[in-house]
């Protein structure tokens, strides 16, 4: 399985923080699943840092890659297709990230690892 993170999934994932399920702990786990963290999360995080709205222990450019490389998360680029689908989207959900991470669940056959329920009102692969 191919899973893409959510934001709040990376960052839960990263710090042990016990909101992450134990579905999606062991769905991260497993050596047979792909784990990839969008661009659109590492440009939400390093925005929400700017806004004084997420702490982190070092400046987002040295936070995001170090903390993908030491889970072996592979970085995933945002892609044409996946920007372009963004108007035939349903206006579920009104964060611009959460709708690009979709698009890109979409387009490219990942299942999206999140915790939010506005995102299963899409037809994207969700689990947690």
């Amino acid at each position: 399985m191919k899973l893409l993170l959510d934001t709040c999934t990376f960052l839960w994932l990263v710090s042990g923080d016990p909101r992450l399920s134990d579905n999606a702990r062991t769905l991260f786990s497993d050596p047979d699943n792909a784990v990839f963290l969008s661009a659109v999360s590492a440009w939400e995080i390093v925005v929400k840092h700017a806004l004084g709205k997420l702490s982190l222990s070092d400046d987002p450019a040295d936070f995001v890659p170090r903390e993908r490389a030491r889970h072996f998360i592979e970085p995933l680029p945002i892609d044409e297709a996946a920007s372009l689908a963004l108007p035939r989207l349903p206006n579920h959900h009104r964060d611009p990230f959460d709708r690009l991470l979709v698009c890109q669940a979409l387009t490219l056959g990942l299942t999206l690892l999140t915790p939010d329920p506005e995102i299963r009102r899409y037809p994207a692969q969700v689990l947690w």
